[in-house]
C-alpha cells in the first residue's frame, strides 16, 4: 500500500474557495481544463494538445520535496463548485522574488475567482517573498486587470515563448512588491 506524500504547503482560504496543494485525484480535472486550446494558448508552458501523462508528471513535480515552485489547485468545493477551477503558482527566484502564475477554467472566467486567487496567494505571501513578478500576454487583457487590481504595477513590456501557439508572444511584466 503506498500513502500519499503529504506536501509542505499551506491552505489558503478565501470566502468562496481554498487554495490547496495538487493531489493525484486533480489529473482528470487539470487535463481536461489545461487541454482546452483556451487555456493553453494563454500560457507559455502548457502544450496543445496536452500529451499523455503531462499532467500526472505537473502533479509529482508539485509533490516534490525539491521543488521550486509551488501549485495550488483552485478548489470550490466548499461552496458547491468545482473541485478544480483553476491553478495558481508561485515559482522561487533569485534574491527573495517570486514569479506568480495562474489559470482559470474557461467555465469561471469572469466570476472573480482569477483575482480572489491572486489577492489570496499575495496577501498570504506563503514563501516570504520581497517581490512578485507576473506576465501575461499582451493580447489577453483580462489578466492584465487581475494583475493591477490585485496591487501590481506595470514594468515594460517583453516577450515570452508559447509552447500552445509555437512562438513568441509579446508580453506585459508586472511586480507587486512587499513591505
Amino acid at each position: 500500500m503506498k500513502l500519499d506524500t503529504i506536501v509542505n504547503q499551506p491552505v489558503i482560504e478565501t470566502a468562496q474557495f481554498d487554495l490547496r496543494p495538487l493531489r493525484p485525484s486533480d489529473a482528470g480535472l487539470i487535463a481536461m481544463n489545461a487541454g482546452d486550446a483556451r487555456v493553453a494558448m494563454n500560457t507559455t508552458s502548457i502544450p496543445h494538445p496536452l500529451p499523455p501523462g503531462l499532467t500526472e508528471a505537473l502533479i509529482d513535480r508539485a509533490r516534490a520535496e525539491d521543488r521550486i515552485e509551488d501549485f495550488w489547485a483552485m478548489d470550490g468545493s466548499k461552496s458547491g463548485r468545482d473541485e478544480l477551477m483553476g491553478l495558481i503558482s508561485l515559482m522561487r527566484l533569485d534574491r527573495n522574488q517570486s514569479e506568480i502564475g495562474y489559470w482559470v477554467a474557461p467555465a469561471f472566467w469572469n466570476t472573480g475567482v482569477a483575482s480572489a486567487a491572486v489577492t489570496a496567494l499575495v496577501e498570504a505571501n506563503p514563501q516570504d517573498c520581497a517581490n512578485i513578478f507576473a506576465s501575461v500576454f499582451q493580447d489577453n487583457a483580462a489578466s492584465a486587470r487581475v494583475l493591477t487590481n490585485c496591487g501590481f504595477q506595470y514594468l515594460g513590456d517583453a516577450e515570452s515563448f508559447s509552447v500552445a501557439r509555437g512562438m513568441t508572444v509579446p508580453t506585459w511584466t508586472y511586480s507587486r512588491r512587499y513591505g
